[in-house]
């Protein structure tokens, strides 16, 4: 019973592919009901339909919302408690990336997306469950955070940079909201085969690189993380927040 999630409500962004999409199976898995959201209508439609044919009709709805349109965000936030009923989940796993290069060469208005995309939305939609989950006195917000958090990479500085003030904003939360018993959380993913990484995991020698540094001897894969999403939700989790849960098959501990 520590993993239930029989009556949750969850809102996952960028959940019709990858980590959220995986995330959000095994979320629905648990007894979850679950938004499925992304910027393009079909792909919400199709995982979502997914979902219900495995768990029921009803387990998962779709909506499409754009991450750096506050208005979007917030239609996704009322659709979602209008049809499925009081968010008491929140994951923000969607990010973007418009530049990969030297971080001194990005233009102002590709760092400011990543900024605005991977920072402001994800605090935009915890102004938008927050007072709900504050006044039912229960609620988890889960950040999905990144190796380049914690590392510094050239090819994707300002990504880091983004996703580096994402962890402080799980930090942050936790102690704003915890007295009102909402658990705030980060999940840090190592490298995961996802079609956001394709660049590094499709390239034979980097990918040998990758697993030679990587103790466990494999990349990862979006349902290698899920686990601990479901962790953090649940029960099981319930006396948990303010981290950062690394799942990442070593690397950082090298």
């Amino acid at each position: 019973m520590l993993f239930d999630l029989d009556g949750k409500v969850a809102v996952i962004t960028g959940s019709s592919r990858g980590i959220g999409r995986a995330i959000a199976e095994r979320f629905a898995e648990a007894g979850a009901r679950v938004a499925i959201s992304s910027r393009k209508a079909e792909a919400c439609e199709a995982t979502a339909a997914a979902i219900n044919a495995a768990h029921g009709e009803g387990r998962a709805i779709a909506c499409a919302a754009s991450l750096g349109v506050k208005d979007d965000l917030a239609r996704l936030v009322g659709t979602a408690t209008a049809r499925l009923g009081p968010i008491d989940i929140l994951v923000c796993n969607a990010a973007t990336n418009p530049h990969f290069g030297p971080l001194i060469e990005i233009d102002d208005a590709r760092f400011r997306k990543i900024l605005e995309n991977n920072v402001l939305a994800n605090h935009w939609l915890v102004q938008m469950v927050a007072p709900s989950m504050m006044e039912r006195r229960d609620g988890v917000v889960i950040v999905i955070e990144s190796l380049a958090a914690v590392r510094g990479i050239a090819s994707v500085g300002a990504y880091g940079v983004s996703k580096a003030a994402g962890a402080q904003l799980v930090r942050a939360l936790a102690i704003e909201l915890g007295p009102h018993n909402i658990r705030v959380n980060g999940i840090l993913p190592g490298y995961i085969a996802t079609d956001f990484s394709r660049a590094l995991w499709e390239d034979p020698t980097k990918l040998e690189r990758i697993v030679q540094a990587t103790p466990l001897r494999r990349i990862g894969t979006p349902d290698d993380v899920s686990g601990a999403a479901v962790y953090l939700a649940s029960a099981a989790g319930r006396f948990v927040t303010g981290q950062t849960i690394v799942v990442d098959g070593g690397v950082t501990s090298a």
